[in-house]
């Protein structure tokens, strides 16, 4: 999530910090004359619907080769992922028809082993955002696949209660949901909403955690986030109790 679209008072929650790279023109002398290189081609994307595209300045954390992306994106029906933990199984439902695009690269990235053993690195703990973020294979919040995509919004989330404002959305308790840096940048980083949160309908829902998936995060979020000197009190940071995904697999 970005600094834009957490609720105030609250810091970013983000999935990959944005670089901005600056590529500087190459100069070559060869027999007294001076050559500028040509700017490298711009990585195209995939050519389906989904239009996945590379991130050569936000390499993978973790090779992995760009989703499939099928002129005919699978769009109905649900899928059955579960999360294997160190804390215990968090089974998801992924629903392609809110998310299709979302949902395929997810199951591709599980499908090439991307999640398996990745820390889940973040846990909130305020008022009103509560949240397990995972999909870094680095444990940074920064790492991603080395590509990105598009957002598919929700449209239907009711406001949430808690903001009078009416912007926010509630992100009810099991919510599954994508990270990201701003508009479009979805990759690899997702979030598990423990309980009602409220947060601008800036982020992709794509599907649901089961009931042994939440009593997991309850227990994940009943441990507490990890001080540091400068921090001996957070409510945001790394889960005291260290979360592990050791195999993300499709099924039960």
């Amino acid at each position: 999530m970005s600094s834009e679209t957490r609720p105030h008072a609250v810091p970013p929650l983000p999935s990959r910090l944005a670089a901005v790279a600056m590529v500087s023109a190459a100069l070559v002398a060869a027999g007294g004359a001076t050559a500028t290189a040509a700017p490298a081609a711009a990585p195209a994307p995939t050519k389906g619907p989904c239009g996945y595209t590379p991130t050569p300045d936000e390499p993978a954390a973790r090779p992995v080769p760009l989703p499939p992306d099928p002129r005919r994106t699978p769009d109905r029906d649900t899928v059955r992922v579960t999360l294997r933990t160190s804390q215990g199984p968090i089974g998801l439902t992924l629903e392609r028809e809110q998310a299709p695009c979302t949902v395929q690269s997810f199951l591709h990235l599980a499908r090439h082993r991307f999640y398996d053993r990745t820390p889940c690195h973040r846990l909130t703990a305020y008022p009103t955002l509560k949240v397990l973020q995972c999909g870094d294979p680095s444990g940074t919040g920064e790492g991603g696949p080395g590509y990105r995509y598009a957002d598919e919004l929700p449209t239907d989330l009711p406001p949430a209660p808690t903001d009078p404002t009416g912007v926010r959305r509630l992100y009810a308790r099991g919510t599954l949901a994508m990270a990201n840096a701003g508009p479009d940048t979805n990759g690899s980083q997702f979030f598990l909403v423990q309980s009602d949160s409220a947060l601008r309908p800036n982020y992709t829902v794509f599907g649901a955690v089961d009931e042994a998936g939440l009593a997991t995060l309850d227990r994940i979020a009943a441990g507490g986030i990890a001080a540091t000197p400068e921090a001996p009190a957070p409510v945001d940071g790394a889960p005291a109790l260290p979360v592990e995904i050791c195999r993300a697999n499709r099924g039960r």
